[in-house]
């Protein structure tokens, strides 16, 4: 066998050796039981060993260490320098420096499924780091790299991909890199070849398939769904890195609280205290991430795809200049309430109105400022805060199925999930209510409309103290309702198998209803911003209407919870648990 072919036989076989551990029986007879041992990225491991595979294992270990003599016994091929490969390439002291930075990095939830490929018998298909800019995929590549023992190190690739390199190129160099010994080549930003979605099929089919292991990551996250759906399809493991649940934001970064997370959730740039302040925290930041993570990833991969061929009928506001705008408008309306039409009718502030409606009715000092302020004034000053057009400033006519291609797109990025807002009475037939994924830049979004607000000239006029007071208010409604989103979003991923909505009667709502549809049963929340309980919250609850209608419809009710940002405890029955606590447990 060649070099290659000793290298695939040997990452078949088992590591290690065979230890023996003898216990004394119940009856004084002694025991005896086999494990393979053996040493993984500078960890011990061990299984036990069934005993009628104690004698195959025992080959197999006979095996690896003829094939590893076998190997060392081969002369060893010199190195390509980095100047005889067309892309820019690292490998050993550069490597190795390159991955030095993420040494005391934690690891995201990720990490092991990469590791599974990287290193299990998985020979056939690439694997996909898929998501938006300053979701952590490149970090986790280095985190991977910097894991490894020395032999796999040595055998280690990392490919830096820019806008003048194409397949012919890469290609050629990974013929290099296999003839070299190289088995772990690590590929970024490969959807800046333009020529990448149409032929990609050649990563799988020639080099996975004959024992490389192909990890490939990169800013366009459309472009690896559009190629999944073509030249890829079946020949790829993807994993998803926009969504950053609560969870892995604190343990990750290390960063605690629910507001933080509302702020700035959504990246993973390891910056400061407040890293993603950077991202998401002023209105020009926003737009560059937007911009760049979002518009720009949409037309740069469209513009590759099929020669440019699959803008469908956002081709005329691409022509035009116009295709960012109406993303980024899209975008925008999302983030307070996604409806068909957002891009056919003139801009509302859909905040405003609630706003307004809250603070007529706030028990300790009610106000109706809200209501005197000049709503035209407003979301003129709002809308040129957005810098989004209205229809009759756009050349070009948008239409509603420009806005359902635009969303196709939004979903594939994943920066948008659904979930469901039933009707106790037409259960099935109620509306969607969309979710945005990453929290940071929709409320930097909703401080754009504060900012806006204070402007107005009649709110100028109030005292500063009152001022504060009215727009503290407003974001802590924007942030209650962002706390829904949160909760509902991860809990339906969390629970693949049962159904998570909202549950509407003709008065009230169930802020969130966990359904089993195999078994039978709910769980019924309602999630408050709040950090103290109130009788209030419970009304609902209480309510043996709603409770019998509930189950009548879905089977037992199995738990009452209210979420909020307090500490757990118990009020007439009903649990209060703390929202923290409870998507950390997801």
């Amino acid at each position: 066998m060649d070099r290659e072919e000793l290298i695939a036989r040997l990452e078949k076989l088992p590591k290690g050796g065979i230890t023996v551990k003898r216990i004394k029986g119940s009856n004084g007879k002694p025991y005896e039981y086999h494990y393979l041992q053996w040493s993984e990225n500078g960890k011990q491991k061990s299984r036990r060993l069934k005993p009628e595979e104690l004698e195959t294992v025992k080959v197999q270990l006979q095996e690896r260490k003829g094939l590893e003599e076998q190997l060392a016994s081969l002369p060893v091929i010199a190195m390509q320098s980095v100047q005889d490969y067309f892309t820019h390439i690292r490998t050993g002291k550069s490597l190795r420096g390159f991955v030095a930075s993420v040494k005391n990095y934690k690891k995201r939830d990720g990490y092991a499924k990469i590791s599974n490929y990287v290193y299990g018998d998985i020979y056939d298909r690439v694997f996909i780091l898929y998501g938006l800019r300053r979701t952590g995929k490149t970090t986790l590549i280095k985190q991977i790299i910097a894991d490894m023992t020395p032999d796999n190190f040595k055998r280690t690739a990392f490919i830096q991909i820019t806008k003048d390199d194409d397949l012919a190129k890469l290609n050629k160099d990974l013929r290099r890199l296999e003839a070299n010994g190289y088995i772990y080549v690590f590929i970024d930003e490969v959807t800046l070849m333009s020529d990448f979605i149409e032929g990609a099929a050649l990563l799988s089919d020639i080099y996975a398939a004959s024992g490389m292991k192909i990890v490939l990551s990169g800013t366009d996250s459309l472009g690896f769904w559009l190629s999944k759906s073509n030249e890829l399809y079946d020949r790829c493991i993807f994993l998803h890195t926009t969504f950053i649940p609560y969870r892995e934001f604190e343990n990750v970064l290390g960063i605690e609280g629910i507001d933080n997370y509302i702020q700035y959730g959504g990246t993973m740039s390891m910056s400061g205290t407040y890293y993603n302040e950077g991202v998401f925290g002023d209105k020009k930041s926003t737009d560059e991430y937007v911009d760049s993570a979002i518009a720009h990833n949409i037309q740069h991969s469209l513009k590759y795809y099929q020669d440019g061929g699959h803008f469908r009928h956002l081709y005329s506001l691409y022509e035009k200049n116009e295709l960012t705008s109406a993303i980024n408008r899209v975008v925008e309306d999302m983030n307070h309430r996604f409806t068909i039409d957002v891009l056919v009718r003139n801009f509302q502030s859909n905040d405003l109105k609630l706003s307004a409606k809250n603070l007529r009715k706030d028990r300790s000092n009610p106000t109706s400022i809200l209501d005197d302020i000049n709503v035209a004034e407003f979301t003129e000053r709002l809308k040129e805060l957005l810098e989004i057009k209205d229809k009759q400033e756009q050349s070009v006519e948008v239409d509603i199925t420009h806005a359902l291609e635009i969303e196709e797109y939004l979903v594939a990025m994943d920066l948008i999930n659904e979930v469901a807002i039933e009707d106790i009475d037409h259960f099935g037939n109620g509306q969607k209510r969309i979710i945005f994924t990453q929290p940071g830049l929709r409320y930097s979004q909703a401080k754009s409309f504060v900012e806006s607000l204070t402007k107005d000239a009649l709110f100028a006029e109030l005292p500063f103290e009152e001022r504060k007071r009215i727009t503290e208010r407003i974001l802590s409604e924007i942030k209650g309702r962002m706390l829904e989103d949160i909760v509902l979003l991860e809990t339906k991923l969390a629970n693949p198998k049962k159904r998570v909505f909202k549950l509407q009667f003709s008065n009230g709502e169930f802020d969130m209803v966990v359904f089993d549809p195999k078994n039978g049963g709910v769980e019924i929340y309602e999630i408050k911003y709040s950090q103290e309980s109130d009788m209030h919250q419970l009304r609902h609850l209480f309510d043996e209407e709603k409770c019998t209608k509930t189950q009548y419809r879905f089977g037992t009710i199995t738990k009452k919870a209210v979420l909020y940002r307090g500490a757990n405890t118990t009020v007439d029955g009903i649990q209060y648990q703390n929202v923290e606590e409870y998507l950390k447990s997801l």
